[in-house]
């Protein structure tokens, strides 16, 4: 922390504030607010209510109206605040609104109804945690179900991705033969081929082979990646070539060489390619939309689109469940990002 207070108090020249302080502490307070803010208001805004959401101007705090269970009445009632004819103002609850008129009731004294024009009263607001848009999806509309199916396809999806890329970085980085600069740069060639090209084809594989309402039909499809087999292959050409020739030399196998030097050396570009796979498999939406037909299968991305109807977005839900899945990948990026700037500068990628 100390630490932290020292750079956040640096100056330019010590014991007094110069102009470029002024100008780098704005410009970083300026960045600040840009990348965090968005996240601040999603994360406050998915503990208001459908109708706190729905307000006009918006507030930044999770605010409701306050109700109150007045006698006789079946339901809480609104609280509002209202100026009464002499000018005094009173908290009365609402019984109901009749157009520009509304039936109100003071809840000490709920036998007499006092009619007031609704542009005379101002809701009571409380600070209070829609708690119930988190919980809710996950028991009434199978979100743990989608959450699993997520979590399935980005861990399996991963592993197999690793260990393709790696094989396939290994033979183009370890081996020699002719060819080998023609073969890479078919690969990444493939990297503009946008995806909506091989939609198509990839779904009449996939559906010739009867995956489709399966996860393997999102896992398999896009387990080879040409980023992973570039990201790989340019850190293993930095390799010392005499560790994998004294190898051989001691009678190990190709399979050895890969599975106890190499790998265990290319741990930190290994740790980048994993952080970007699960990225990309926990983010991905227009392929599962494609393969995946059954509620049963969705994913968590999917499951989203499903608060979105044709008429009405339950965006209290829609936002509650984005703040869950964007929990796992921003937990995956911080205890594995000291690992990026390591792999990413061995790698050569800019």
């Amino acid at each position: 922390m100390s630490l932290v207070a020292k750079l956040a108090t640096a100056r330019r020249k010590p014991g007094r504030w110069h102009w470029t302080d002024v100008a780098a502490y704005a410009y970083l307070a300026l960045g600040v607010v840009l990348m965090f803010g968005p996240v601040l208001w999603l994360g406050l805004s998915s503990f208001k209510t459908q109708a706190g959401l729905l307000e006009f101007p918006p507030t930044l705090l999770p605010m409701s109206q306050k109700e109150v269970t007045v006698p006789g009445q079946s339901q809480p009632l609104p609280l509002f605040e209202v100026e009464m004819p002499d000018g005094s103002k009173r908290v009365l609850a609402q019984l109901r609104r009749i157009g520009i008129q509304a039936q109100m009731v003071d809840p000490a004294k709920p036998g007499e109804t006092i009619r007031v024009p609704i542009d005379k009263r101002t809701p009571v607001r409380e600070f209070k945690l829609a708690t119930e848009n988190y919980t809710e999806p996950l028991e009434r509309f199978a979100f743990t179900r989608f959450l699993w199916n997520s979590v399935f396809v980005t861990l399996v999806a991963t592993i197999i991705t690793l260990i393709i890329n790696s094989m396939a970085a290994y033979a183009l980085s370890i081996y020699e033969f002719k060819g080998k600069t023609a073969v890479m740069l078919m690969v990444i060639g493939t990297l503009m081929i946008p995806i909506t090209i091989i939609l198509v084809p990839v779904y009449l594989v996939v559906t010739k082979l009867g995956l489709v309402n399966s996860l393997w039909a999102v896992i398999l499809p896009g387990a080879a990646t040409p980023t992973g087999v570039f990201l790989l292959r340019q850190y293993m050409l930095t390799l010392p070539r005499d560790l994998i020739e004294a190898a051989r030399m001691d009678k190990a196998s190709e399979w050895q060489i890969y599975w106890r030097i190499v790998m265990p050396l290319a741990m930190p570009a290994l740790a980048v390619l994993a952080i970007f796979s699960i990225m990309w498999r926990w983010n991905e939406f227009l392929w599962p939309l494609a393969v995946l037909t059954k509620t049963e299968s969705y994913t968590l991305q999917i499951g989203l689109n499903a608060f979105q109807g044709e008429l009405q977005t339950q965006w209290h839900y829609l936002l509650a469940m984005t703040v869950v899945s964007l929990l796992p990948v921003a937990l995956v990026f911080v205890f594995l990002q000291r690992f990026i700037t390591t792999g990413i500068a061995n790698t050569g990628m800019k």
